[in-house]
């Protein structure tokens, strides 16, 4: 990225666009609802409608700036998330916390504040404000999805296509290289990001698209672990949407955890990819060198896949060809993202970032997988071949599925 497109993608008109659409998300919520916790493990939703702008508070107006806070017990109740052990789940009441008013004069108070001083700060944390606000943009909807129907607004714009099954064929994907992680210095990037280096990896055969509904079902039936977002209405399988129940679509992957992944995989006697056999797959090119995207250097639209917020759930799984990549993976980014095998963990030459030094080093616990590709609710800027996920092994809310592989 040159520093021409650096600065085009920290401008305030993309802060503006960003909190556009995280406010979009406040707004579909019964106001009542702000303090319940749809997820267990995460914070009530109160938090979020803080954290957000508490976060730019803190990276761009203290650390970057500077400037002298003006409400530092806020900066400070609002300022990181949690991630807790399995069976260690917050407790904290709704009377903890302060109420949606208060919340939400600091947020216009943080505001005014940064939009003044914007163009002072470095590009590095405008982008990384950016980025934080988009990521949360997802992380929200997952926690929505949990949230009782009649406590959100409906939003049924996009109908689900009629249920159907197909043909996931292997492809064979020879031996090369994948270069994992970006160079310092060719644009932004988060700390797990870098450096960028080699991997050999040998030949092998993975699935055209991710593993679907219908090809799970095989696997429930025969005693397998029920998805999360699946629910039994009336004898039949349906899906939990996020605005509504549908009978269950065959054609759209299936979200799992990582061990429900990994148990159906030795069920079907393969295996889940790592890291990098999936950037293989979904990067290489016919030449030896690599994609900027599966399907080139052409920017993301909507013909290429389902991301960018285009929709709430997930759509066929053969239903973006324009987006397959070389060796023809289809669906290598949006419509869920893909577990890997892979322990996340850092990269040769690894260093935290000073204004977030927590970010990645946190969570290098032997406890998190690594995860690629995107989701329907994952940004477009979040589509970059070095980005990397993490998440628990046994977390179900996230929109994560899962392709296969096989060794010669």
């Amino acid at each position: 990225m040159t520093s021409r497109h650096l600065e085009r993608s920290v401008h305030i008109n993309v802060l503006t666009e960003s909190r556009t659409q995280t406010d979009g998300l406040f707004s579909l919520i019964d106001p009542e609802a702000l303090y319940e916790r749809p997820i267990p493990e995460r914070h009530r939703i109160i938090f979020y409608l803080g954290h957000l702008e508490a976060f730019d508070w803190n990276l761009i107006g203290r650390t970057g700036l500077g400037l002298e806070s003006f409400h530092p017990q806020y900066d400070r109740l609002f300022a990181f998330g949690i991630d807790p052990p399995e069976g260690q789940l917050p407790n904290d009441q709704p009377p903890d916390w302060p109420s949606i008013e208060e919340v939400q004069d600091y947020n216009r108070q943080v505001r005014r504040e940064l939009d003044e001083a914007w163009d002072s700060a470095s590009p590095e944390l405008r982008h990384a404000a950016i980025e934080h606000r988009w990521m949360h943009a997802e992380t929200l909807v997952y926690i929505l999805h949990n949230l009782e129907y009649s406590r959100k607004k409906p939003d049924r714009s996009r109908e689900p296509a009629a249920s159907r099954m197909l043909d996931n064929s292997l492809i064979e994907i020879p031996a090369g290289f994948a270069t994992l992680g970006r160079k310092m210095g060719e644009g932004f990037g988060w700390d797990n990001e870098f450096e960028e280096h080699k991997v050999d990896v040998p030949a092998f055969r993975i699935r055209r698209h991710k593993v679907t509904n219908g090809e799970y079902l095989q696997f429930v039936n025969a005693g397998g672990e029920v998805p999360f977002y699946w629910t039994r209405r009336g004898g039949e399988w349906c899906y939990r949407g996020m605005f509504s129940e549908i009978p269950l679509p065959h054609e759209w992957p299936v979200y799992v955890t990582f061990r429900q992944a990994v148990e159906y995989s030795r069920w079907k006697g393969v295996s889940l990819p790592t890291e990098a056999q999936w950037h293989r797959a979904a990067f290489a090119a016919a030449d030896g060198e690599e994609r900027l995207y599966p399907w080139g250097d052409a920017p993301p639209d909507a013909s290429r896949g389902n991301f960018d917020f285009d929709r709430w759930d997930p759509v066929p799984v053969d239903a973006n060809p324009r987006g397959e990549s070389a060796f023809g993976v289809q669906q290598a980014v949006g419509n869920g993202w893909e577990w890997t095998s892979t322990v996340f963990g850092p990269f040769p030459g690894f260093s935290p970032r000073s204004y977030y030094p927590g970010y990645s080093a946190n969570f290098f616990d032997g406890q998190h997988y690594v995860l690629k590709g995107g989701s329907p609710r994952t940004a477009a800027v979040l589509l970059r071949r070095s980005f990397r996920n993490w998440f628990r092994p046994r977390y179900p809310y996230i929109y994560a599925t899962f392709r296969c592989v096989e060794e010669p």
